[in-house]
């Protein structure tokens, strides 16, 4: 459990702990369990559960109290890579389903795969699919280099673009598929509704965007210096060729 334990503690960081709590202890109610898009993920998914007056040893305290973000910073880089993974195994397994139903299905006397709007699909999944994969592969070496604080920038980039990748090609597989993609026949509609609470999943895309564009940010002053160094070269280099600029004629 991710608990406030210090809510007076100055510094906003330190005021979460995250303790173990076993549900058999006195105090908790497990009141309904949680479908997502209607999808049952019992016994692996979501509950609403009560505390009340809920007592654990000290000794249940994960690192120490107040520690709580620690953490969870320290184990979502790699938490958040895993979503970004299993997601591009998704994208690859709905692309798969696509060109075999294309090349079963006909529509105006032709095969769907000879169909100018589905070779466009077919060629923007497998550009997006092996570029999020390269992302992926970028992130976990930076990850393997470092740790999840110095590969915050690969991270976000990360979990904001693959999700997404992976939901547009999974759209398509389904719109392939006509309404087969919408039911239990296939696993393309099931496959959907999970990779869509991956962009909420460890925080949402535009936590992961206002961190990213806050990090990008902080490059303001060297971008601006070497602007005007490279601008102060180009001056230098044509006073000495004798270039005349003739847009200031």
């Amino acid at each position: 459990m991710f608990a406030c334990s210090d809510p007076s503690n100055p510094n906003k960081a330190k005021r979460h702990s995250i303790i173990l709590v076993p549900k058999e202890t006195r105090g908790i109610t497990i009141k309904r369990s949680l479908s997502v898009f209607g999808y049952d993920d019992a016994p692996q998914g979501h509950c609403e559960v009560l505390f009340n007056d809920v007592r654990v040893p000290t000794s249940n305290v994960i690192l120490g109290e107040g520690r709580g973000f620690e953490v969870m910073q320290g184990r979502m880089g790699p938490g958040r890579l895993h979503h970004c993974m299993r997601a591009v195994g998704c994208a690859e397994r709905g692309y798969e389903y696509m060109i075999a139903r294309v090349h079963q299905r006909t529509a105006q006397g032709k095969l769907l795969a000879d169909q100018g709007v589905i070779q466009d699909w077919i060629a923007k999944s497998r550009i997006e699919i092996d570029s999020a994969r390269l992302v992926v592969c970028n992130a976990a070496d930076m990850l393997d280099r470092g740790d999840a604080k110095s590969a915050m920038v690969e991270l976000a980039i990360c979990k904001i673009m693959v999700p997404n990748v992976a939901l547009a090609v999974l759209d398509r597989a389904m719109q392939a598929h006509g309404g087969g993609g919408l039911c239990q026949d296939f696993p393309l509609a099931k496959t959907w509704a999970y990779l869509r609470t991956t962009r909420l999943a460890d925080g949402p895309d535009e936590a992961h965007a206002a961190q990213l564009a806050r990090i990008e940010n902080k490059k303001h002053p060297e971008l601006i210096a070497m602007i005007a160094r490279q601008e102060k070269t180009v001056e230098d280099l044509k006073r000495k060729y004798g270039v005349v600029d003739r847009a200031k004629l």
